[in-house]
């Protein structure tokens, strides 16, 4: 059975970074920790330190993305819960529906999958990889 080491991550789909940041950053005073874009799927990401976990804001940058479907049928919100684990991979396959294999990508320079088929109450669910050293032993667990 998957061990999952902790909440990683909650993301939340956006049409426009910059204008979130008004709300996560300036309103509720969440530091950025990290920023970047992807080519494949080709995104934003940036991550907002929420105390034992991060607020991920994910925005499309292809108006023919699937991300960019997903948000005209279901509008901006919670688009995915994920999990850090030992072995990514391996993990994601397990929790796959029917044991599809996952596609591996990144996100903070880590190792990360969506789990195929499955969902959690509407959720989406990826694995990332777990690091103790950066997660639990770098991690003050609470907001400054």
């Amino acid at each position: 059975m998957t061990l999952l080491r902790r909440l990683d991550h909650v993301a939340v789909a956006v049409r426009d970074t910059d204008e979130s940041l008004r709300y996560f950053r300036d309103r509720l005073g969440l530091q950025v920790v990290s920023a970047e874009e992807l080519d494949l799927p080709h995104v934003r990401l940036t991550y907002l330190d929420a105390g034992n976990a991060y607020i991920q804001l994910i925005e499309p940058l292809d108006r023919n993305a699937d991300l960019s479907g997903w948000l005209d049928e279901h509008g901006e919100g919670v688009h995915h819960l994920c999990f850090a684990v030992d072995d990514v991979l391996a993990a994601a396959r397990e929790l796959a529906a029917g044991g599809e294999a996952p596609k591996a990508g990144s996100g903070r320079g880590r190792v990360s999958a969506f789990v195929p088929g499955a969902s959690a109450h509407g959720l989406r669910l990826e694995c990332t990889e777990f690091r103790r050293d950066e997660d639990v032993d770098g991690n003050a667990g609470w907001l400054r």
